[in-house]
């Protein structure tokens, strides 16, 4: 769980969990100011906190970092704002175990009406339509979400995937997908019931303008190292 000001939603967010299904729950608080820290170690969760703001992309290394230091099998990040309907993870994770996919997506778009109905805003809806068609036609996927905050990999993905070279920020969630269909990764869906509510997190519009630019800016060096107009750059982890 990478956090920052969830003390309002992380209760609920644990509360969708299903624990017998969950080894271990880790949160990294990245210098949040309203207890975050302090409510995650009173619910026996495993705590990290940064000194700094590293960032959401700084945010997920350290969740990864921890993950593989407990000799995990099957990681799933998720955003303890309680966004996203954590009970689909017995879905996710058995697509893992079955070998039927690598890296399994929370899509929060079934349907346009289902994700307008949630609340999502008009404008990042149509950002989301937008960039997710781009990113499935350059990849070669046929996903319904690239930009979802619940994830779930098998640890082979960590492992492989260079993600300690990613950026820090919000990009770091496309230059892994990217990663991952590099390295020849299967990534699936399935539908996640969403909520968008006040103490949700959420980018603001001229952060998620920076983030689109990025993202088409990862797709674009993707491409040109495909056909050969640039040097890839992605290496395995050390």
């Amino acid at each position: 769980m990478p956090a920052y000001n969830a003390a309002e939603t992380l209760q609920a967010t644990l509360a969708d969990l299903d624990r017998s299904l969950v080894d271990e729950v880790v949160l990294v608080d990245d210098c949040s100011s309203d207890g975050t820290a302090e409510l995650a170690r009173s619910l026996g969760l495993r705590t990290i906190v940064h000194e700094t703001n590293t960032g959401y992309g700084g945010n997920q290394k350290s969740c990864y970092r921890e993950a593989l230091a407990l000799d995990a099998d099957i990681v799933v990040m998720i955003h303890p704002d309680y966004q996203y309907d954590a009970r689909v993870l017995p879905a996710m994770v058995r697509f893992l175990r079955l070998g039927i996919c690598d890296v399994v997506l929370g899509s929060r778009i079934r349907s346009r009406s289902e994700a307008l109905a949630a609340g999502m805003p008009v404008w990042k809806y149509v950002a989301n339509r937008g960039l997710t068609l781009i990113e499935n036609m350059v990849l070669g996927q046929n996903v319904g979400d690239f930009h979802t905050g619940l994830r779930a990999y098998t640890v082979d993905v960590l492992k492989t995937a260079p993600w300690e070279r990613n950026s820090d920020d919000f990009v770091f969630d496309t230059q892994f997908l990217v990663q991952a269909v590099h390295f020849g990764f299967r990534v699936g869906d399935v539908p996640v019931p969403c909520r968008y509510f006040e103490e949700a997190s959420s980018i603001n519009f001229t952060r998620s303008a920076r983030y689109g630019l990025l993202t088409l800016a990862t797709m674009g060096a993707f491409l040109a190292a495909k056909v050969g107009l640039r040097t890839p750059t992605l290496k395995p982890r050390d």
